[in-house]
Order: structure tokens, then C-alpha cells, then sequence
């Protein structure tokens, strides 16, 4: 009977010495030579083998989670991504018919989510980027789909099928998403107030673009050339150079002043609301998807655009021909509604939250990105690759920029917007299209 007892104690002083060697991460060496206790000690870990075994498979059902739930918000939880099946239909349609009109048809259906897609994981980034480097993030990659599909073309050397590409996305954003941004802040409200001086600002920057494609435009159209087709090219490149250095300028100015324009633009805007609609606020302020995937689906999205802007180029001439509609029309007019359909959608959005300097920040924030960036960038890249790209998008092209820019500056003068101003900038992209409809281009 002592020794029994003796064994218990041998027992309960081991089971002691094991759970303070767990806490103390020492692994402790059992002297004692009964089986009984080797057996309670071999049950015992066989229960912390099998709860690590647990761990580990808890691990990879997370894994798997993340993957799902990021799938789910970023492809699955907007009906619109619906469209994006249409763009692989494209490419299979190419490959196996070359209807090149049903090629840019389905193509333009499935590049217009993945546009959208491009822009909400720009967002997404931007929030864990800061105020400075995200202002630089969606001001690079704001018309990232224009972009691509000029540095397609450049490369395949359909030159004009730049410029009328990026002119078409100007006076689309100028005048269909401003306009439609007006109408349905109008709609809602009678009568909405934007920050005047930043318009003003922004209308400066568009006009000195379009000064710099005036002037070689009217050089090649009179004929006063010094160096007959070599004055021209000149003149574009060194125009370029100082657009992209104003550019830059700009973007300095903006990003120094930052602090100061958040304060006067949108500290009205965002804090005058009650405090049901600011909690709504902070809400939509937060980031859906983790850092490394929105740096995962931001190149997924570019990769994507990137190689259905290759079948969307290439069937441009054969859709024109097939349709017996202009190049001009369909580059212009036609192949812009894919890359502003994400700032349609948030023009609208935030104009009808009475946010409508965050519309015109999308509307003329990306047209003068474009003038003042991408198309001299482009002329750029085409001096450096030999290519002969200048800024002479042929007289009737720029007098259409031309009056755009004057109008648009007119309708912001006062600072406020309603429906009926809405209307107009609409009905004038209507008289554009029209006019696109019957131009034939001369250099097609």
C-alpha cells in the first residue's frame, strides 16, 4: 500500500515537473522507468500532436478564406464584373471567325469592368499609401486603360490611332462625364457649389494643352513651315517637353499644398452633413481588400487590359470597313466609353452625394491628365523609339478641342452647376459625335 502510494506521488510530482516545463519552454527527462507513467506521457503528446495538426489546417482553411473573400469583393460582388467573361469571348471570336466587328463589340463589353476594376484597386491602394503618395498612385494610374491601348498602338506604329484615341477620352471626359455629373447632381439638388479657383486652375492647364496642339496644327495647315515636315515634328517635341515639365510643376504644387486644398475643398463638403451620413462616410472610407492584394489584382487588371487592348486596336480598321462607319468615329467616340466607364460611375456617385468636387477632380482632373501627361509622353516615347509622333491631330480634331475647352470653362466660371448645365454638355457631346459620324479622316 505505501508503495502504491509512493507511485501516485511519483505520478503527480511528474505530471508537475511536465507542466512546468511547458510553461518554461525546458523539455524535462523522465528518469522514472513504469510504464504506466511512459503511457500517460505518450497519450500526452499524441493530444498536442494532434492540436498542431489542427492549428496547421486551421491555417490553410484561412489561407484559402482570404483568397475566396478577396475574389468575392473585388470579381463577385458587382454585377457589372459580368461583362468581363465578354473579353476572353473576343479574343475566341478573333481566333476562330475575325469578325472584326464582333471582335471590338465584345472586346469593348469586356474592357470596360476591367477599366472599372483598374481604378477601385488603384483606390484601394491609395489607402495605405498616405495622402501624398496616393494622390500620385491614382493620378498615374487614373487613365492607365488609355495608356495601354496608346503604347499598343504606338508600338504596332498606328499613330493616328493614338491621337484620335486620346482626343476621343478628352472630349468624352470633358463633356459626357462632367455632363452627366452635372445632370444627376441636378437632379438630386437644385443647385450645387464646387471649389471656382481649382476649375479655374484646371481650365488654365487644358488651355495651354490645347495651345500646344493649335500651333503645329495651324503650322502644317498653312504651309509656313521653315524645314518643310521637320519644323512641325520639332515644334511638337519641344511643346511636349515643356507640357510634361508644367505637368510636373502642377503635381509639385498640389502635393505641397495638399494639407491646405483638403482643408478649403472638402472640409465643407465632407463635415456638413449630420452624423448618420458621416458614419456612412467613414465607412465607405475604408479599405475592402488588404495591401498585397491590391498590388495582386492591380497587375492582374493592367495585365488584363493589356492584352485585350491588343485585339481592340487590331480591329478598329476592319470594324470600320465592316460597319462602313468612319475610323475616325469609332477611335474617337466609340473606343473611349471603355476606359471612362469607371469615371462615369464615380462622377455620378459622388455628385449625387453633393461631392461634386470630387466629380470634377475625375472629369477634368483625368482630361488634364491626358493633355498635359499622356499625349506629350507619348510623343516622347515615339522620339525616342523613332517614331515621327508630333501633336498636329489635323485642324478639324482641334478646333473640336478647341471649342470644348472654351465651353467647359465657360459652364465653371461661376462656380456652381444644376441640371440644365448638365444638359447642355451633354447635347454638345452629341454634336461632336455627330460631327465624328460624317469626318472622314484624311489620313485614313
Amino acid at each position: 500500500m505505501m508503495d502504491y502510494k509512493l507511485q501516485i506521488l511519483r505520478v503527480k510530482s511528474n505530471f508537475e515537473e511536465m507542466e512546468s516545463a511547458d510553461e518554461t519552454g525546458i523539455h524535462v527527462v523522465d528518469d522514472i522507468d513504469d510504464p504506466e507513467i511512459r503511457e500517460v506521457d505518450a497519450q500526452q503528446r499524441q493530444i498536442q500532436a494532434f492540436s498542431v495538426g489542427l492549428e496547421g489546417a486551421g491555417d490553410r482553411k484561412t489561407i484559402g478564406t482570404v483568397i475566396y473573400k478577396s475574389i468575392y469583393t473585388v470579381i463577385l460582388s458587382k454585377k457589372f464584373n459580368l461583362l468581363i467573361p465578354f473579353g476572353p469571348l473576343a479574343i475566341f471570336v478573333q481566333k476562330k471567325t475575325n469578325q472584326n466587328g464582333w471582335v471590338f463589340i465584345l472586346g469593348l463589353l469586356g474592357i470596360m469592368p476591367l477599366a472599372e476594376r483598374l481604378g477601385y484597386t488603384t483606390e484601394q491602394l491609395a489607402f495605405y499609401s498616405g495622402p501624398t503618395l496616393g494622390g500620385l498612385l491614382n493620378a498615374t494610374f487614373g487613365n492607365a486603360t488609355e495608356l495601354i491601348i496608346s503604347i499598343y498602338a504606338l508600338r504596332t506604329g498606328r499613330i493616328r490611332v493614338v491621337q484620335l484615341s486620346l482626343l476621343g477620352s478628352l472630349l468624352s471626359n470633358l463633356l459626357f462625364v462632367l455632363g452627366i455629373a452635372f445632370f444627376s447632381g441636378g437632379i438630386v439638388r437644385k443647385e450645387q457649389v464646387f471649389n471656382k479657383a481649382t476649375a479655374v486652375v484646371d481650365s488654365g492647364l487644358l488651355l495651354m494643352a490645347v495651345m500646344g496642339l493649335l500651333f503645329p496644327a495651324s503650322l502644317h495647315s498653312t504651309g509656313t513651315e521653315v524645314h518643310l515636315g521637320v519644323s512641325e515634328l520639332a515644334l511638337s517635341r519641344v511643346s511636349s517637353c515643356v507640357l510634361l515639365l508644367a505637368y510636373v510643376a502642377s503635381i509639385i504644387f498640389q502635393l505641397k499644398n495638399i494639407k491646405h486644398l483638403e482643408g478649403n475643398q472638402h472640409g465643407e463638403i465632407l463635415y456638413s452633413d449630420d452624423q448618420d451620413q458621416d458614419q456612412d462616410e467613414e465607412g465607405e472610407a475604408a479599405p475592402e481588400i488588404s495591401k498585397w492584394e491590391s498590388v495582386i489584382w492591380l497587375g492582374i487588371t493592367a495585365a488584363a487590359i493589356s492584352i485585350l487592348s491588343g485585339y481592340l486596336v487590331d480591329a478598329i480598321e476592319g470594324t470600320s470597313l465592316a460597319w462602313g462607319v468612319p475610323v475616325a468615329f469609332i477611335s474617337v467616340i466609340l473606343l473611349p466609353i471603355g476606359g471612362n466607364t469607371a469615371a462615369v460611375t464615380t462622377s455620378v456617385m459622388f455628385a449625387m452625394k453633393d461631392k461634386l468636387d470630387v466629380s470634377l477632380g475625375v472629369a477634368i482632373g483625368s482630361s488634364t491628365q491626358i493633355s498635359m501627361f499622356i499625349i506629350p509622353f507619348c510623343v516622347v516615347v515615339g522620339w525616342i523609339f523613332g517614331r515621327p509622333v508630333d501633336l498636329n491631330f489635323q485642324l478639324f480634331e482641334t478646333a473640336t478641342l478647341f471649342m470644348t475647352v472654351l465651353f467647359v470653362a465657360f459652364m465653371m466660371q461661376e462656380g456652381t452647376s444644376n441640371y440644365f448645365k448638365g444638359l447642355m454638355l451633354l447635347f454638345c457631346y452629341v454634336l461632336v459625335a455627330a460631327s465624328y459620324f460624317v469626318h472622314e479622316d484624311p489620313s485614313s
